[in-house]
């Protein structure tokens, strides 16, 4: 008896130390959670028109919902992703989707515009879940398997985000804008019950109070040179992606087209297809110097921007662009998340909590200065902007790659 209980421990000693190991379902799973919470952030963009209209005021002041909520999804990074590395991780997701439903119903019920914009803050903030399961994924995805899982789950996040603006588009046209968000909400519930049931639990491996926490993230963007590179160039990245989903809509809603809510949402399944590139990105993230990544999708970006800017008049030319944009930004997002996740295994929350902090103060950032150069100067001002950014973005490429062949 007391061999077969040494075998028995021995076995469960062995299966313990196994390689970390995610499976397809598992993944499957990851992604559509992931794309479909992150949705939340994105169902308002189509529906500025609506909401304009209901609430009497101009299209322009509609749109700043779209900064509020990703000013609120900085602030949730900031301030919830880092929890990770310190509470149990399935029980911060659920805890977290039920604010998200809470938030949803708040915007949904909204009979003023400044309640609007607090309850879109609020969303932004409670709709990081998706910045807890990347982390997950990458302690279960083995090395030479992470870029690619995490190029997956990538796929999933992009198609929620532009998938999002298509049926919010629909369900807007049909049914109004708040019925769109009474289905969010709905949604998140459904997604709360499958979590529960199936995701796993986590031990976290940070001991200290939370102080000690967010006072650890400032040494890590001091010592790691290559966080602070992914930062900066993401910061700009997503300036130039968000600001363009923004001032798209008020673009496509101008005498130029004249389309409604529905047409303007339809928009985003062009979007949607080009984030189906997003595995494959991950799997070149895996191989040796990624860095490349973000020199061809900023190269791409200036190709999209420059459709844009002559010849956006031109419908067919126009969707080619947002298939262009939307690929280079995944060439970018993903391999600096791939990077990052390398570096410090045992704080990937709060590494992915400065990185994404700062991408998405970057996509605040964009909508609003988006939204103050077309109203200064219309979609070829918007277009020279953004164009600027890229190639600032370039430059800062080079320049850090300067410095890692100096230390070589």
């Amino acid at each position: 008896m007391r061999t077969l209980l040494q075998q028995l421990s021995y076995l469960y000693q062995l299966m313990n130390k196994r390689e970390p190991h995610l499976s397809k379902p598992d993944v499957l799973l990851m992604t559509i959670c992931t794309g479909l919470i992150v949705a939340n952030i994105y169902y308002c963009q189509p529906l500025i028109i609506l909401i304009a209209k209901e609430f009497n005021i101009s299209e322009a002041t509609a749109g700043k919902i779209n900064y509020l909520t990703q000013a609120g999804y900085a602030a949730g990074l900031f301030l919830l992703v880092p929890l990770g590395d310190m509470l149990e991780r399935r029980k911060q997701i659920l805890v977290t989707t039920l604010a998200s439903v809470c938030a949803l119903l708040l915007a949904a019920t909204s009979r003023h515009f400044w309640l609007l914009q607090v309850a879109c803050f609020l969303i932004g903030a409670c709709s990081i879940v998706p910045q807890l399961i990347l982390p997950l994924a990458a302690n279960l995805s083995g090395d030479h398997e992470r870029g690619k899982n995490i190029g997956t789950i990538m796929g999933g996040l992009l198609v929620g985000i532009l998938a999002s603006r298509a049926l919010s588009g629909a369900i807007g046209q049909w049914l109004g804008w708040r019925a769109m968000l009474f289905i969010a909400a709905g949604i998140c519930v459904t997604l709360m019950l499958i979590m529960a049931a199936r995701f796993p639990t986590s031990k976290p491996r940070f001991s200290g109070n939370y102080k000690m926490l967010i006072r650890s993230m400032f040494g890590y963007i001091r010592s790691q040179p290559a966080l602070r590179e992914a930062a900066t160039i993401n910061f700009i990245a997503f300036a130039v992606i968000t600001g363009f989903w923004t001032v798209m809509v008020l673009y496509l809603a101008s005498p130029v087209y004249h389309f409604q809510a529905l047409q303007i949402g339809l928009f985003g399944i062009a979007g949607a297809a080009g984030a189906m590139a997003a595995p494959l990105v991950g799997r070149f993230s895996d191989k040796s110097n990624p860095r490349k990544n973000l020199l061809i999708g900023s190269i791409v970006e200036l190709i999209s921007l420059a459709l844009f800017y002559f010849w956006g008049s031109n419908l067919f030319l126009f969707i080619a662009g947002i298939l262009l944009i939307d690929v280079a930004q995944q060439a970018i997002h993903i391999t600096n998340q791939t990077r990052i996740y390398a570096l410090v295994p045992e704080a990937r929350n709060r590494l992915n909590t400065i990185f994404m902090s700062v991408s998405f103060v970057g996509a605040a950032t964009g909508s609003a200065v988006g939204l103050v150069l077309w109203n200064k100067g219309g979609w070829p001002l918007f277009c020279i902007g953004c164009f600027i950014l890229v190639v600032i973005n370039i430059l800062i490429y080079f320049i850090f790659d300067r410095r890692y062949a100096e230390k070589a």
